[in-house]
């Protein structure tokens, strides 16, 4: 029951403006299989074959490592109300820091967050929807503000001591650190 198709199309596109919550699944050789749950404003499709997520500091790096080691990604939307409907983006994708040359452009999609440390860019390799029939109808409250509320609240000195040091994943592949987007300053600019 699972269709492909190379690119997004206008009901892809629907149905993942309307879900509050997405996952990132990311592996590379000889480390640990990461699965992360995203939530926040944080999605957008830049065209139907690119796709982009703002990724605040969070208790590691993983999908950094994992995709600066391998660069596979997937993502995946779920829809808990009505239709039945999963969708999964299957792509390569690469972090995008503030320092970073396009950084600029991919920030321009976004508001920034408090916490925002990269932009992940995945060019979109294919799309596959499935039923979903298995999925519980769910029902969206609220989102949860301390992640946020931490990042506001950090002594940013303190914070980026405590970071500097955190230069690989749990399986020892390198990350890329960055400094983080305080609320209240000025974005990062691109150098």
């Amino acid at each position: 029951m699972a269709d492909f198709t190379d690119t997004l199309t206008d009901k892809h596109i629907a149905m993942i403006a309307k879900q509050p919550v997405f996952f990132v699944a990311t592996a590379a050789p000889d480390a640990r299989i990461n699965l992360s749950p995203k939530g926040y404003d944080a999605f957008r499709v830049i065209t139907p074959d690119r796709v982009a997520y703002l990724d605040l500091g969070g208790s590691g790096n993983e999908t950094n490592a994992h995709l600066l080691a391998d660069g596979r990604i997937t993502v995946m939307f779920c829809n808990f109300e009505q239709p039945a409907l999963i969708t999964r983006i299957y792509g390569t994708g690469k972090p995008v820091l503030p320092a970073d040359d396009g950084w600029g452009e991919l920030a321009g999609h976004f508001t920034l967050l408090p916490g925002t440390r990269q932009i992940f860019d995945i060019a979109v390799d294919s799309v596959q929807t499935s039923c979903g029939w298995g999925v519980p109808f769910m029902e969206h409250s609220a989102e949860r503000d301390t992640l946020k509320k931490y990042h506001a609240q950090a002594d940013p000195e303190k914070w980026a001591s405590k970071h500097k040091g955190r230069v690989e994943s749990i399986d020892g592949l390198p990350t890329r650190p960055t400094d983080r987007y305080i609320a209240g300053e000025a974005p990062p600019s691109e150098s």
